[in-house]
């Protein structure tokens, strides 16, 4: 008996969600880092020294998200915050030689193969992708949920653990 297309959609979804834990358990594993965690460093390192909502803008997650993976990753002293020397008020976050040394070492993330083969589609296919997933997102209601453009999920926390 042959599966109706609404299950069809749903084990494809449950498919795209097991690789992701599978790949953010072995990040974790390999790295001792999330894959949000990965991604402020990443961002960190590609722009430089950065306020905290900059990075917040960068990583696209709110600035309370990115509070606590600054601290989660200040306490593996991979970051470090210090106040601007221009402004007082603002708070600059800087890699540590750590941070520089678990980024060298860090595992590929999966959305990296992700998106090499996502650019190798045309426009048109791109487009099909993108809004087919929008309009799935809607139907879950999920436009409310804090999520960076990383590829990762905790079986205790929750999709995208930070």
């Amino acid at each position: 008996m042959a599966m109706e297309r609404h299950e069809e959609v749903l084990v494809a979804l449950r498919r795209i969600i097991r690789a992701i834990d599978l790949q953010s358990r072995q990040l974790m594993q390999r790295s001792g880092l999330t894959g949000p965690q990965l991604l402020t460093l990443q961002a960190i390192l590609r722009h430089g020294p950065l306020g905290v909502g900059e990075l917040a803008r960068l990583v696209n997650v709110s600035q309370g998200t990115v509070t606590t993976i600054l601290d989660r990753l200040e306490r593996k002293n991979l970051v470090t915050r210090s106040r601007s020397t221009t402004d007082k008020r603002r708070v600059v976050v800087s890699l540590s030689t750590a941070g520089e040394q678990a980024l060298a070492s860090a595992p590929t993330l999966l959305q990296e193969h992700f998106i090499r083969a996502f650019s190798e589609l045309s426009d048109w296919e791109q487009n099909l992708i993108l809004s087919s997933l929008q309009r799935v997102a809607g139907m879950m209601d999920a436009y409310k949920l804090d999520a960076a453009p990383v590829l990762e999920t905790d079986e205790l926390n929750g999709p995208f653990s930070i």
